[in-house]
């Protein structure tokens, strides 16, 4: 028998009817040895029960939280994962177990996770000039192969269910059936447009925002940094809308301290409050390309709220890539370029004559136009000059003439008084403008690979329209190519297309409050914290052996909700690990006396956190201002209730005509998943819901039946396929 890696050898084998499934992979390494990965997806009763038996002798020692009953009520998926290595002489095989599904695991069992990760990454892989084997097809769907690269438009006869839930999938975030079903019903070329022109598609009544009232005004600047705000009222006994009074010998300047990082603090957790508002947004729609452009501009324009420090802000900027999202480059350009968020993040807003600062030219030419190697060191220095004086006035862009650089700048050759809408202009006029655009959004909507070939026929289509994006997106979404066996399940789901994608799968039409949408931080995408001004690199790097667990914890919790564990932190504790944990607990008992004033005797003067150049450190305490900040953060943030995903499965396999454990698998794994179960999975499947419900003919009187659709549909989310849009 082949060993088992990852779990104690006391423990014993699997049981003798542990049949793994085999499902190969080529993974991509050294040509001297051919390394196959066979992914076994084991959903046998006795394996559930033997890797239950697991959990009991070894829980504690892992660190693994068992569920309060003796049986587990969700269904961890075991996963064994065989190496082959064929070398001229001889074969060498090695089987890895591990479970995929929401508990911690030994740090021995994690190289199971990455492979399996790299099993799903390697499902992606296309070599230069190869194409990716596809996946099984339904019936006569298998697209030719002839048609990767060709932008010859669907025609009527091409058309079909599962064409119309990929292009759903990837001009949105996928649908139910009935959704489905009214794109098919269509022509292909007006399903195509129905998504594409969507100004033409009346939406929902959104509700709005129910702000906190974190901010006294509209046009209230929130703090940019607590020491510049220290400074200011020690001057000028004014700042952040509060004024104090010199009292030497008292912490007079701390109402200041406490107001700063208040701002900061609820700010932060107001965006959360924003991320969710947005995805209810992208979940509610009947416009899922007006949300999905807004999440790829979001990505491409990245904007991070820890350095603008104004949710207000991104909300705009979120409103304009809404509006302009399938409109004209030069109009995003432009809308961007003015900004408040993106002044403030790329520091326009200091941008002025004599002392021109770089970073929003430099982005605007590598990042958000052209890409690298298309420019000198001068025309970015030129070209900075050109946007000097564009800045904000009570949170409005403004041009400052008296700030702006009227002088005569040299940008790619051409000489002007130019300001930024001339530098648009040119970048526009460039000819890596179009390949770079095209090539951004194509790899975003259909695959990473695209060909020279291939990008110069788009760019040729983005010109011809004069930039507008619309017909750009109207003929890739046409294209027998976004249909090529190149392109169909080839992508890794973002957290946030995975996130959203789950619920409306599920039929959910309301933002559950539990998992928290801010999941999607877990998973490695945190709307309003890109990763830094490039955005989300996206693709096979999402998939790492901690994110691959905590997608499958998302899938496990969304089912079974009431096994999320309690939180293991309070809303204060973040202080704690900014102060240090003795000034904290001294902070809370004086808290707890109703003392919020006096400074905790373990602050020190050498604190770095305390000092503040030209300030006396006994006029105000920064760890107070922290801790005061953080408390009244906590009574005035509103708090989303803990709502569970209303799921029903039961009604919706109801509503089916689903009567059989065959047909529940089928049923659920085409809602589900991209491309079909494997016949081995499809067998495990079917067998494991045999024996839960005792029989082949599902009982819509028995109280356990929806329990049992939800085991069997989390193991339908554990397969690699899951992760696959």
């Amino acid at each position: 028998m082949s060993p088992i890696v990852g779990v104690d050898h006391h423990v014993g084998q699997p049981p003798s009817d542990f049949r793994p499934t085999a499902r190969r992979g080529r993974l991509r390494g050294p040509e001297s040895i051919a390394t196959d990965v066979s992914l076994a997806a084991n959903i046998e009763r006795g394996f559930c029960q033997w890797e239950h038996h697991c959990y009991q002798h070894f829980g504690q020692a892992w660190g693994i939280r068992l569920p309060n009953s003796s049986k587990l009520s969700g269904y961890p998926l075991p996963i064994a994962v065989r190496l082959t290595w064929r070398f001229p002489m001889a074969t060498v095989e090695l089987v890895l177990l591990t479970q995929k599904g929401g508990l911690p695991m030994p740090s021995n069992t994690m190289l199971a996770v990455l492979l399996t990760a790299t099993l799903i990454a390697s499902a992606v892989s296309v070599a230069p000039g190869e194409v990716s084997a596809p996946p099984a097809t339904r019936g006569s769907n298998a697209a030719p192969a002839a048609w990767v690269d060709d932008l010859t438009p669907l025609s009527p006869s091409e058309w079909n269910d599962d064409r119309a839930a990929h292009l759903l999938e990837r001009a949105g975030f996928g649908g139910t059936p009935e959704e489905i079903a009214r794109l098919a019903q269509m022509p292909p070329a007006e399903a195509v447009r129905h998504l594409v022109y969507y100004q033409q598609v009346p939406n929902i009544a959104f509700p709005p925002f129910d702000p906190s009232g974190i901010f006294p005004s509209d046009d209230f600047v929130p703090s940019m940094d607590v020491g510049e705000h220290i400074r200011q009222a020690a001057r000028t006994g004014k700042a952040l809308g509060i004024t104090v009074e010199r009292n030497p010998g008292t912490l007079w300047l701390q109402p200041v301290v406490d107001a700063g990082f208040f701002y900061r603090f609820a700010n932060n957790g107001e965006m959360v409050r924003v991320a969710r508002w947005f995805g209810q947004r992208m979940l509610s729609t009947e416009r899922p390309l007006e949300e999905k452009l807004a999440l790829f501009w979001h990505g491409h324009f990245a904007t991070e709220n820890e350095k603008v420090r104004d949710y207000r802000k991104l909300m705009a900027q979120w409103e304009l890539f809404r509006r302009l999202g399938n409109g004209n480059v030069r109009d995003l350009l432009l809308g961007i370029s003015q900004d408040p968020a993106m002044l403030i993040y790329l520091d326009g807003q200091t941008n002025v004559k004599g002392h021109p600062n770089e970073n929003f030219a430099r982005e605007l030419f590598e990042l958000f136009s052209l890409g690298v190697g298309h420019y000198t060191e001068r025309d970015i220095q030129e070209a900075a000059r050109a946007f000097t004086g564009w800045g904000l006035e009570h949170n409005h862009f403004v041009k400052r003439a008296a700030l702006h650089d009227d002088e005569a700048k040299t940008v790619f050759g051409s000489t002007g008084t130019f300001d930024g809408e001339h530098i648009i202009d040119l970048l526009l006029e460039h000819p890596a403008c179009a390949p770079f655009i095209a090539r951004k959004l194509y790899r975003f909507f259909v695959r990473e690979e695209i060909t020279p070939a291939l990008e110069a026929q788009l760019a040729a289509r983005l010109r011809e329209s004069h930039y507008d994006i619309a017909p750009l997106l109207e003929t890739i979404f046409l294209s027998r190519d976004f249909y090529s066996v190149a392109s169909v399940a080839t992508q890794i789901k973002s957290p946030v297309h995975l996130v959203i994608s789950t619920y409306k799968k599920l039929g959910v039409k309301t933002m559950p409050g539990t998992p928290r949408f801010g999941v999607t931080a877990t998973l490695g995408q945190q709307l309003g914290a890109p990763p830094n001004v490039a955005g989300w690199p996206g693709g096979r790097l999402w998939l790492t052996p901690s994110t691959l667990l905590q997608r499958q914890n998302f899938a496990r919790f969304t089912l079974f909700p009431h096994e999320i564990p309690p939180p293991s932190r309070q809303p204060l504790d973040f202080v704690a690990t900014i102060i240090g944990h003795e000034p904290y607990e001294q902070l809370r008992e004086m808290a707890q006396r109703g003392d919020f004033t006096s400074a905790p005797a373990m602050v020190m003067a050498e604190s770095g956190l305390n000092r503040r150049p030209g300030i006396n450190t006994e006029t105000y305490n920064i760890f107070r201002g922290l801790y005061n900040g953080a408390v009244h953060m906590v009574e005035v943030l509103k708090v989303d209730p803990p709502t569970p995903a209303p799921v029903d499965l039961t009604g919706i396999v109801r509503q089916a005509g689903v009567s059989t454990d065959a047909e529940a698998v089928d049923y659920l794994a085409h809602r589900f998943l991209r491309t079909p179960l494997q016949p081995g999975d499809r067998h495990d499947l079917i067998h494991f819901l045999t024996q839960r419900l005792g029989g082949s003919v599902l009982d819509f009187t028995r109280a356990d039946l929806e329990t049992d659709l939800r085991g069997l549909l989390h193991l339908i989310m554990s397969l690699p396929e899951y992760q696959l849009a």
